[in-house]
């Protein structure tokens, strides 16, 4: 166990230190904690405190960030020179001042040295955080700080047989996916949300890993029957599982989607410790998503945080620390965002295995005071409102049932800047203090060039532990499906064509220029025209047969250009190979004039030609 220092007490009337420092012990925040401030409050400096101090003492974080401001942790310079600060002020902060950009950072750097050493911190005490802690910013969807590979998250978890968590991982991953594309799903009763959950978990189960692309796949041509007690294409009917694929995959289709798959995998305990056993401060910046975009990693990642939290021992002390800045919006009191079941499942199970769940926000009327009402330690500064202060008393009595809330309430309406009331499980008095200055320099989100600069050289490769289980490779289509002209779902053909696959192996591929051994299919117009020769007169009868392709496909084919091929049934397969691509040869995706509406008179006119 360790104490984290956060700052010191101060007299609530005179707003001075009085010398007696606050500490909050490692085993308290298993119970977790919340903070809670309008803007202004000093709330961020004091989240940064609580994970410096926590990193500290070698407890990984894994910080799930919004905002941005998470970031700054990235920027701690043990010798406090201007140069150091040079890189990172804001420079609009600099003409508002009436200085230079050199002359601002050099304000700066001598503020932040005067205001550590107010507090008694040297160079030793900032250098020992940089050596020993990996501090990384991941940014899932872009390329501005480390990717990471998000929809390639569908790796076959090596705990299968547990079906609780297993269950939980597919419904935040299903939950948020569904999110992307608009689709608001009730677990219970979408059939979106059902069909991708089974199908996921009958490839996990197996021991089968996924990717995006080959679940895209599998909504058109599901390797079930039934879902429930009813056949498949009755509960979710052929055309509508269609359509449904083609909205998946407008995810696939949009070129700023191949940054989701960038970077290594998604592996909690590889974000939490490097290789060599260093404590990490994981920083997930998520502020250039959209909201919906922010949801699904949110709640993907912390269903991969259930996953890895279950495959730990018991504890009674602080194993790692989940930090979430800006909390409203993820866990409210009445939606049902994807978010917020595994936020209230980790507040509930994750004290067991020594995980301490920190939130944040400013607004706490937007918080579901039910499911974070057993958090055993309350950090609350200045609030906008009466009502935000009524709503976060509530809340907080439920969390404790002895507390005083008059004499809090009066407290909370008298706090000054970066002042904090202190209210922790199993003491009947709060404690208010300020926080220690910030070791990292808070100078606001960074901008993604700074972030860039920040991770600099920082890829890292990707954990082996995320390897596909040996016997079961995952074969990778030939083309990518970021590809503005390649999907994995199968388009809609006209009705009365009969729908072939062309076997790899088949040597006349060659003589239309098709690919052999490739993984992406493209359409083409086969025909085979049977002639008879009979002259009665001539007591003749002669039959011909001729096998014609007419190949690439287009909106207006030509049928002058079918190419004479020697081919038989035994070259064309009945069933898709899985995974693979189909090749759109007219337009981007969304159009497939040359698919969607395929001619029946198309096959006369090759007959009869």
């Amino acid at each position: 166990m360790a104490d984290l220092h956060l700052g010191e007490l101060v007299d609530p009337a005179k707003h001075e230190r009085t010398g007696t420092g606050v500490t909050v012990d490692t085993a308290e925040l298993t119970t977790h904690g919340v903070i809670v401030g309008m803007t202004g409050s000093g709330k961020t400096g004091l989240g940064v405190v609580l994970i410096e101090e926590a990193l500290s003492n070698d407890m990984p974080c894994l910080l799930i960030d919004p905002k941005g401001d998470l970031t700054n942790l990235c920027l701690v310079f043990p010798a406090l020179s201007a140069g150091d600060f040079r890189p990172w002020i804001d420079e609009s902060q600099a003409k508002q001042a009436g200085a230079t950009p050199d002359d601002f950072a050099a304000q700066q750097a001598e503020t932040w040295k005067k205001g550590l050493a107010s507090w008694g911190i040297e160079a030793p005490r900032l250098q020992a955080l940089v050596d020993g802690v990996d501090f990384t910013i991941y940014t899932p969807g872009s390329t501005a700080g480390v990717p990471v590979n998000i929809v390639g998250s569908l790796q076959a978890p090596e705990a299968a047989s547990d079906l609780e968590t297993m269950r939980d991982e597919i419904d935040g991953y299903v939950s948020g996916l569904l999110g992307l594309v608009g689709i608001e799903a009730d677990p219970l009763s979408s059939r979106e949300h059902i069909l991708l959950s089974n199908l996921i978990e009958t490839s996990w189960t197996a021991g089968r890993s996924l990717d995006l692309a080959t679940l895209v796949g599998e909504v058109q041509s599901p390797p079930i029957r039934k879902l429930g007690v009813f056949e498949l294409d009755s509960f979710f009917p052929p055309k509508d599982r269609t359509a449904f694929a083609l909205k998946l995959n407008s995810l696939l289709a949009s070129p700023s989607f191949s940054a989701w798959a960038a970077g290594p995998p998604l592996d909690i305990g590889a974000l939490l410790r490097t290789p060599e056993g260093k404590a990490r401060a994981a920083i997930l910046s998520i502020g250039h998503l959209s909201d919906e975009e922010r949801q699904f990693v949110v709640a993907l990642v912390l269903a991969k945080v259930v996953t890895w939290m279950r495959k730990q021992t018991g504890t009674t002390d602080l194993r790692a620390m989940v930090y979430m800045d800006e909390v409203a919006g993820y866990v409210p009191p009445s939606a049902n965002p994807p978010t917020k079941k595994p936020i209230l499942l980790l507040l509930k199970q994750a004290r067991a295995f020594g995980i301490g769940i920190v939130l944040s926000t400013q607004n706490p009327i937007d918080i579901d005071y039910k499911g974070i009402s057993n958090a055993g330690t309350w950090m609350v500064g200045r609030l906008q409102t009466e009502r935000d202060k009524s709503r976060l008393l509530d809340g907080m009595s439920a969390a404790a049932g002895g507390v005083d809330v008059k004499e809090i309430g009066d407290t909370i309406s008298g706090l000054g800047k970066r002042e904090f009331v202190l209210r922790r499980a199993g003491k009947d008095q709060p404690d208010v203090f300020t926080t220690r200055w910030a070791m990292s320099y808070l100078r606001g989100p960074m901008t993604r060039d700074q972030i860039a600069l920040a991770m600099r050289g920082a890829m890292p490769a990707p954990p082996a532990t995320l390897a596909p289980p040996t016997g079961a490779p995952l074969p990778a289509p030939e083309e990518a499906p970021t590809d503005p002209d390649v999907t994995p779902v199968m388009p809609d053909v006209g009705g009365g064509v009969p729908v072939r696959w062309a076997d790899p192996a088949a040597p006349w591929l060659s003589a239309i220029g098709g690919a052999s051994a490739s993984s992406t299919f493209a359409a083409a117009a086969v025909a085979r025209v049977a002639l008879r020769y009979d002259d009665t007169k001539a007591d003749l009868v002669h039959d011909e047969e001729y096998e014609t392709v007419l190949f690439p496909l287009s909106a207006h084919p030509d049928v002058t250009t079918a190419t004479a091929v020697d081919y038989d049934d035994r070259d064309l397969r009945e069933a898709a190979p899985t995974p693979c691509n189909y090749r759109l040869t007219d337009g981007p995706i969304g159009e497939r004039a040359f698919w969607t509406q395929l001619p029946k008179d198309l096959v006369d006119h090759l007959t009869r030609s």
